[in-house]
């Protein structure tokens, strides 16, 4: 799934693609870097009554733009660890292409429990382009799911943009509707509190492993929590802190559930080449 440059493309070529690219490219223009980058996660801890004794593993994502489009790639590999059970590996897979204009998107996951497939997820999602209208989101598998998308709502992209466009305006507070199909739950309603501003140099220590070049970019702290629209609970299904540089780099996160949190922390980063070789939406996986 890594987007890679041809080899063979003239370096005139390269210049006038990455030109292109960030004169039509909003994230581009706002900041944003093309990057990959590695996570541990680790348990942080538990609530009364969890079965759950321990959770590592590693995250690796990548997003970087094509011709027309960003590309994100989700990778987990997760360790749970029981009291009362064995122990159990997931690993999943996430792909998103969303086209610059926001408009839509597609969508490719696959979720393995111990080395077997247990869930695939596909299809693709259509915002609401006038307030009278509302958007959708329509899976092929599985065959017939599909939600309605409330006016306003976004998808991942738009979201960060969104957020960094309240960042640079010293505001506190945002929310929307987010849609980045990476379950079967639908959109969610996402509240975001905008806290503290961090000086990457004297609040924050990174792993060998991260490009110090990348990491100068200002930094705050960030509050969500996620409330699923089809559920309507005044609670959360969950929350999490994390520190949002503003060239779209997520340098640390901890996510709470009901009963247990994870922290998430960057032990690898390097840059992307912004690239319109490969930019295409995504393909249906192999078993």
């Amino acid at each position: 799934m890594a987007l890679v440059v041809t080899v063979v493309c003239c370096s005139i070529f390269n210049v006038r693609a990455v030109w292109a690219i960030s004169a039509i490219d909003p994230a581009t223009q706002a900041g944003f870097a093309a990057h990959k980058a590695l996570y541990d996660i680790k348990l942080s801890g538990t609530k009364s009554g969890s079965q759950i004794v321990n959770i590592t593993g590693q995250m690796f994502y990548e997003w970087q733009p094509s011709c027309d489009a960003w590309i994100s790639n989700h990778r987990f590999n997760l360790n749970y660890e029981y009291a009362d059970t064995p122990a159990m590996r997931i690993t999943s897979d996430f792909s998103i292409y969303e086209p610059f204009d926001g408009r839509n998107m597609s969508f490719n996951s696959q979720r393995k429990r111990n080395g077997y497939v247990f869930e695939e997820l596909r299809g693709q999602a259509s915002a609401a382009q006038e307030v009278s209208e509302i958007g959708e989101a329509l899976f092929t598998k599985p065959v017939d799911l599909r939600y309605d998308l409330p006016s306003g709502g976004v998808f991942p992209m738009a979201h960060s943009l969104g957020l960094l466009e309240h960042i640079r305006a010293n505001k506190k507070f945002y929310n929307t509707v987010i849609f980045d199909g990476s379950d079967k739950d639908g959109p969610v309603d996402v509240n975001a509190f905008i806290g503290r501003a961090l000086d990457p140099k004297l609040h924050l220590v990174f792993a060998p492993g991260v490009d110090a070049g990348l990491m100068g970019s200002p930094a705050h702290n960030v509050r969500l929590a996620f409330f699923p629209v089809a559920d309507q609970s005044p609670t959360a299904d969950y929350e999490m802190s994390l520190v949002f540089h503003e060239n779209g780099i997520i340098s640390d996160m901890e996510i709470e559930y009901d009963n247990f949190s994870v922290t998430q922390k960057l032990v690898a980063l390097e840059p992307l080449s912004s690239s319109c070789e490969g930019g295409s939406a995504p393909e249906e996986q192999e078993n």
